[in-house]
């Protein structure tokens, strides 16, 4: 079995700001670092440090994407599967303040760049029961679903950044939706809360398997048979960036690896929680090693 993860990768900027920046205001940034992501990006290496045999697909550009695809290599995830197209890679334009929570301004350049014929061409490489894991910052997504599906590929959705196009989607060929409140009630079609939000998913979507993360609330996960609470860890947030990224990738390696679907929410929660603890994207994502032994 195998983990195809098709999403984005960014170069992020990430300026700290003693507040974000509101219209027509001109802030003095207080330090500027740079870091590899992209949900994409991230969920792939959060996968690989997870443990799991991880491949990403997806587009950087030339000029500016070796720093991407080093640090995907760098933590063991194949990138045979991206390509390295004439313009620019995509980024981001990340505020941190000094509660560690972000704003950020995304630019999709190479990542709105994916043809059928890369996606026809990669999936010819994975078999039925193999993941397909999606998020929404690359185009092509309805064309991806639709081809995994007929393959008999387990498809994974974040469905993060949220838009219209989401909507539009075969949603019902979805197997794991991994939202937070916001995704949830606009796929809902309504402001309700989390616990009716996942009855409304799950009466709307039977095949789905649905994790709505709640920030220091914990999570909760719904399918057709089985409802569980996961607390969240106590922790001091220094950057929330790759929180979301890092709890799919550990959650979803989990699950692929037959653990049960509780174990694999509770080591979610712990990597989640020590990657708010630390600055960056890609470079706050613990191992798997660190998340077994964190007792935060």
């Amino acid at each position: 079995m195998k983990i195809l993860s098709f999403g984005s990768l960014n170069i992020d900027k990430v300026y700290s700001v003693t507040h974000f920046v509101r219209a027509g205001e001109t802030v003095a940034s207080q330090k500027m670092e740079e870091f590899c992501g992209g949900k994409g990006l991230n969920q792939s290496v959060a996968l690989a440090q997870a443990g799991a045999r991880v491949f990403h697909a997806g587009a950087v550009g030339k000029e500016d994407g070796g720093m991407l695809l080093q640090m995907l290599q760098s933590k063991g995830v194949d990138t045979s599967y991206v390509s390295q197209l004439p313009c620019p890679s995509g980024h981001a334009i990340i505020q941190v303040d000094p509660n560690g929570q972000n704003c950020i301004l995304l630019y999709g350049g190479a990542n709105q760049q994916i043809t059928r014929e890369q996606v026809e061409r990669t999936l010819a490489d994975f078999k039925p029961g193999d993941y397909l894991v999606l998020q929404n910052e690359i185009n092509g997504l309805d064309m991806l679903i639709d081809l995994a599906y007929a393959k008999g590929m387990t498809i994974v959705l974040n469905p993060s950044p949220m838009s219209e196009e989401i909507l539009r989607l075969p949603l019902h060929k979805v197997s794991y939706f991994l939202l937070n409140e916001v995704e949830a009630a606009d796929l809902c079609g309504e402001d309700k809360s989390p616990e009716d939000c996942l009855d409304h998913l799950v009466a709307q979507f039977p095949q789905g398997k649905f994790v709505l993360t709640l920030g220091s609330q914990g999570c909760l996960y719904r399918d057709a048979h089985l409802s569980i609470h996961q607390p969240a860890c106590p922790v001091q947030p220094v950057d929330t960036t790759a929180a979301g990224d890092t709890f799919t990738g550990f959650f979803i390696a989990g699950i692929a690896a037959g653990e049960d679907v509780s174990t694999a929410l509770e080591e979610a929660t712990k990597a989640a929680a020590i990657a708010i603890s630390r600055k960056g994207a890609a470079p706050s994502i613990p191992s798997r090693a660190e998340t077994l032994t964190y007792g935060g």
